[in-house]
């Protein structure tokens, strides 16, 4: 089951058992069950401390398997084969179980660990899914801290049928005691702050008392982490206030365009960008949105957040980075993981052997669509413009694909459904003027970049295309508050640009600290001077 290489790099990590792992399949006459146990078995050789018991006639799904531990009181599962992105979250459970600690913050761990009642969790992933190893990890890490908490994680593209009658349609979908808890990708601070209702207000007022920051960065996607490191490596008290930190390089699949590194995904980035962060002394505020911006006479801005709570910066690097573009027609918000969709990668094998459209001709649009074919039975692909935008190489595997039909100059103008799903979309022929009508399950929108900066209207100069507008510096248009990365009027919205445009305005934000005549300038200035 497992090759070679990785079954040394397993065996390496599972030199780190603290205690006995016991593994409890739960297993039918079917192929998949023979190949979860191919795997269990590979497993089991590689460590003395681990073990393998098989049920045939338990109430549990099958094929899956509990991971225990003697002694402890923990209820972990995987419905399936956690294979591909999910090969970590089996990893780290095993881990986990073991008795390794995680690395997550002691204060959040003791958090899960106070948490009171019965947390019956299940969750939905794909194995194409970039999103659901967080909340995958994060569900699992709280089972192992807490007897209360129980988790059973489910491959959707395996178990069919209960995703049919649950009427899942994006993953990861978790379920709370039966009952859609939420969806999308959530780490265990967003998770715990559900089920801790008086977390939010405990972080609230702690952020409420704390000083004004020589640097405020809000955004913790790559510029804002850029800006923090450059910012914090001045020796100046640095802050980063982030909704959450990684930004939209989460929802990537695939960078394979970092210079200097060939391949790398989303999420790995995102929590390398996060650990360079962390390795200064940088005051990371996390769950936390920007709801308005201020600045008083003496050049001091002011960030309000949506829990209530603000921050101040003496300057301040905006780098709230951008979201997928919503079509705004008629039942898109309604059927949103209903049939609406907006990552082709994870919510794509839910669909298999449907039909699907894809909104957009652009590169994004078409490698959607091109990953769908293998997927779904028809693809439908809309662009709104008269040809596709996307690179020739692309337009030419898509064009050879038989399941593929290409739609050009089409407007498209509603979501149809039945209340519960989609079924259909209208789009209006923008030559003819007609309108058409497809028949389909799915729709992934694929039409690309909104800047996060609607807060900021009012208080600091936008384009027309709600864009943060700076100069070659950074600088906005108030004193003292700089900005980079995707929210900017820069452009070729890409990684390497905006971790360069964060470090930039970081710099920019430092030069104009020494410059002022505030005294926590004045020290500055003098350090600098001192060591010079």
């Amino acid at each position: 089951m497992l090759e070679d290489d990785l079954k040394t790099q397993l065996k390496a990590y599972l030199e780190r058992l603290q205690r006995p792992v016991v593994l409890v399949a739960s297993v039918d006459d079917g192929a998949k069950s023979a190949e979860m146990l191919e795997l269990l078995e590979d497993i089991r050789a590689l460590s003395d401390k681990v073990s393998v018991e098989v049920s045939r006639d338990d109430a549990h799904r099958k094929p899956s398997f509990a991971i225990t531990s003697p002694g402890q009181d923990i209820d972990l599962r995987f419905a399936g084969l956690p294979m591909g992105h999910e090969f970590t979250s089996l990893v780290l459970a095993l881990l986990q179980v073991g008795g390794h600690p995680s690395k997550a913050a002691p204060e959040l761990l003791e958090q899960v660990r106070n948490l009171e009642g019965e947390y019956r969790f299940e969750t939905y992933f794909s194995l194409s899914c970039q999103n659901c190893p967080d909340v995958v990890q994060a569900l699992n890490l709280a089972a192992v801290l807490n007897p209360g908490i129980h988790h059973v994680a489910i491959d959707g593209a395996l178990f069919q049928d209960e995703v049919e009658a649950r009427e899942v349609m994006s993953v990861p979908t978790v379920f709370l005691n039966g009952e859609v808890f939420d969806q999308g990708r959530m780490n265990l601070e967003q998770i715990v702050a559900r089920l801790d209702t008086g977390a939010a207000k405990r972080e609230a007022a702690a952020i409420a008392k704390k000083d004004v920051f020589d640097v405020l960065v809000v955004g913790g996607g790559p510029a804002g982490a850029a800006a923090a490191v450059y910012a914090a490596r001045k020796g100046i008290r640095t802050g980063v206030a982030s909704e959450r930190f990684g930004g939209q390089v989460l929802d990537t699949m695939s960078i394979e365009n970092f210079i200097s590194v060939p391949h790398t995904e989303g999420p790995r980035l995102a929590a390398q960008l996060e650990a360079h962060v962390r390795e200064y002394e940088v005051d990371i505020m996390n769950l936390q949105r920007a709801t308005a911006l201020t600045q008083d006479a003496d050049g001091v801005t002011t960030i309000q957040l949506e829990s209530g709570a603000s921050v101040r910066g003496r300057t301040v690097v905006l780098a709230t980075g951008a979201r997928w573009r919503q079509m705004g027609v008629p039942g898109e918000d309604e059927y949103r993981n209903k049939g609406v969709a907006y990552c082709p990668h994870c919510d794509g094998p839910l669909f298999k052997g449907k039909r699907v459209a894809v909104i957009g001709g652009g590169n994004s649009g078409v490698e959607a669509a091109i990953d769908l074919a293998g997927i779904v039975s028809h693809v439908t692909l809309i662009e709104f413009d008269g040809k596709l935008r996307a690179d020739e190489v692309l337009q030419r595997k898509l064009r050879s694909l038989s399941n593929v039909r290409i739609i050009t100059s089409a407007q498209t103008t509603e979501v149809l459904g039945d209340g519960k799903r989609v079924n259909g979309l209208v789009y209006r022929d923008r030559v003819g003027g007609d309108s058409h009508r497809v028949e389909l399950e799915g729709v992934f929108v694929q039409i690309g970049l909104l800047p996060n900066t609607e807060w900021l209207k009012g208080s600091i100069e936008l384009s027309p295309r709600g864009e943060i507008v700076v100069d070659a510096a950074g600088r906005t248009s108030l004193p003292g508050v700089f900005a980079a990365g995707d929210a900017t009027t820069v452009p070729y919205k890409q990684i390497v640009i905006a971790m360069g445009e964060g470090a930039k305005a970081s710099l920019s934000a430092f030069d104009h600290l020494i410059r002022s005549s505030s005294p926590a300038a004045v020290a500055v200035a003098g350090a600098e001077a001192a060591t010079a």
